[in-house]
This record gives C-alpha cells, structure tokens and sequence, in this order.
C-alpha cells in the first residue's frame, strides 16, 4: 500500500452561483499574465516600451487558444469525431486539450500581426518573450492537475499522482496512483525558463535565438515525459506523435540556432525604434528655446515666449541684437514699394515698433 503520494483535487469546478470557476482556466489565465508580466521587463531591458508586449499579446494569446486547440482535436479527432461521440464537445476548451504545439505556431501568427502593426521584429519579440511561455506553461501544466488527466505509467514511488477511480485507464482500474508527468513538465519548464535567461545574458542572444534555446530545450524535456504517458494518443513506429514532433522540432530549432548564429550575429541594438529613451530635462530645455512658427531667429522665439514683456518692447530688443547683415526692423512701405535707397517722407514712415510688431505677428 502507498502510505505516500500528492493527491489530486476533489473537484476542478467550483460554482460561484450559476458561474463555474474552473481549476484548469484560472491556471492558463495566471500562466498568460506571467509570461506576460516577464516578457515585458524583459523587452524593456532590452529598449523597449514595457506596455508592448502586452500589446502584442491581445493579438498572440487568443491565436494561441486557437492553435492549440485546433492541434488538439486534430490529432485527437477520434474523441470528438468517432462514432457516438458529440462534436460539440470540441469547442469546450474549458474541459482541457491545448496542444501546445499548436499554441506556439498560431500564436506566432497573432505575434507577428502585432508586430507589424508596432513596426518592431517579430524575432526581436520572440526572444524577449521566450522565458515568460516557459514560465506560462508551468503554471498552466497544473490545470491538468485540477482534470486529473494526462498522468504518466502506474507508480509506487512517494511522489505518485492519485488518480479517483472515474479518471484511471479502463486497464489500470484497480490501481490508484500513477507518475505526475504534469509535475514533471511544470518542473522542466522552469527550468528552461531560467535557463534561457542565463544563456541570454552570458552570450547575449538576439534574431530569434533565445526563442530558438527554449524551444529546443522544452523539446528535450517534452520528449521523455511524453515517453511516460499513458493516455491514448496515435504512435508511429512505436513513439507516440508528440515524440516525433518534439525530434522534429527540435532538430529545426538547431538548425536555426546555427544558421542565424552565422547569416545575423549579434544582437539588436534596437528593438522599438519609438522607443529611443529622451532626457525629460534637456528635452523640455530644447522645446522652450524652439524657435515659434513665424520668427527668423532664438531671439525672436525668446520675445515671443516672454509673455512679461510688450511686443513693442520685445520686438526692439530683437531688432537691437540682431546680427550684422540683417535687415533693420523698421521697413517703409516706399521702400518696398520703389525699391529705391532714397530716404522716404516722414509721413509714409512707419515707427519702428509698430513695424518689428506687424512682422512678429505675420
């Protein structure tokens, strides 16, 4: 008999009146604002706006529902498809089956649309975010904790899984405890999510190539806990499919760590171009001393923004400082109209400071 053991809950659905809270939504909602919140300090270390990445985010997460559960009832058709069976039930994400394969591959879709509608690199975006979806699966492995699903082989060891007898295979009835490969995988992402800052810091990865660490190294963990599994799923030459998709994909992740590594070496210098950072002080001081619409010179700009002084009086003290080769402020209407050096009559003259004001204001 196992004396030891991590049991599992009593219910994953808790009724707040007639609205159900599940267990296994809570953990993907918790996993999203996480990876979220990480993917933003990281991006922002980098140069970037923090907000961004939650800005991009409206447009990869519900891509990435989409994604995974399509890859899901894909490869899992026979449960929603096959004879007896209620296709309806292929809509209820609720009740678990995100394949996240599907995830990472639709929701880079959504990525790259909001990317390009903020004009940044969607490699750039990948690399940030990379850490925070490791993190995010953690916690989002535990909703098969809340489902009891998705469990690894029969087990006696302390740290096995109890399983209530409606969620145990049709061969194992009898036995109540099996491997927790949703622990497993929670365990294995965190440590890839910490790996990948590490190498990231150490070797200063960019173009992708963060991304492309995590995804091998996810793959790497993904393989031999699959291998443990025990819930039906189509094998190909012995393996189950998501074990030939890890190999696959990782073998393209290493194929992309290398040729990235030699076409594009370095990292970004930068990542959100309107985003360049701005001293507040100096950049206030250089609007303050911007010349106004409609003056030739600092001065001008400087009496026009005095709003202590008359403009007769601002418009002289222009017109005394304004440097050698400059017309004098005050311009007869004979002169402009003879073009003529001959000195006008006192009555057509206009007095200077009636003059220097018409032209400020023009």
């Amino acid at each position: 008999m196992n004396l030891a053991f991590i049991p599992s809950p009593a219910r994953g659905v808790i009724h707040l009146g007639p609205i159900p809270l599940r267990g296994y939504a809570f953990c993907i909602i918790i996993g999203v604002f996480v990876g979220v919140w990480v993917g933003g300090k990281r991006w922002a270390a980098r140069g970037g706006v923090k907000t961004t990445v939650a800005d991009i985010a409206v447009w990869a997460v519900p891509f990435g529902l989409v994604g995974g559960r399509l890859y899901h009832v894909i490869t899992s058709y026979e449960l929603y498809f096959g004879k007896g069976k209620d296709w309806v039930n292929a809509f209820k994400i609720w009740e678990g089956g995100l394949g996240i394969w599907g995830a990472i591959a639709l929701g880079a879709v959504g990525a790259w649309i909001g990317c390009r509608r903020r004009g940044i690199s969607l490699p750039a975006y990948a690399d940030a975010i990379a850490p925070g979806i490791a993190f995010a699966q953690a916690i989002g492995r535990w909703g098969n904790w809340f489902n009891q699903e998705l469990y690894g082989r029969p087990t006696t060891l302390p740290w096995g899984l109890k399983i209530d007898a409606a969620h145990r295979p049709v061969d194992t009835p009898q036995l109540a405890t099996y491997q927790p490969t949703f622990l497993y995988e929670s365990l294995w992402c965190v440590g890839v999510g910490f790996l990948v800052i590490w190498i990231d810091r150490k070797f200063k990865l960019g173009h992708g190539r963060a991304f492309a660490v995590y995804v091998a190294a996810y793959t790497v963990g993904r393989f031999w806990i699959e291998y443990l599994r025990v819930d039906d799923a189509h094998h190909i030459f012995g393996l189950r499919l998501n074990d030939w998709t890890s190999i696959v994909v990782f073998i393209g992740a290493i194929v992309y760590l290398v040729l990235s590594a030699k076409w594009r070496p370095g990292r970004e210098e930068v990542v959100e171009p309107l985003a360049a950072p701005v001293d507040g002080d100096s950049g206030e001081a250089e609007a303050a001393v911007e010349p106004a619409e409609g003056t030739e010179n600092a001065e001008d700009a400087e009496a026009a923004a005095s709003p202590g002084k008359e403009p007769e009086a601002a418009a002289s003290e222009a017109g005394d400082d304004a440097p050698a080769g400059t017309a004098p402020p005050a311009v007869t209407a004979a002169e402009e109209s003879s073009g003529t050096d001959d000195a006008p009559d006192a009555g057509l003259t206009a007095e200077p400071s009636e003059a220097a004001g018409t032209a400020q204001k023009s």
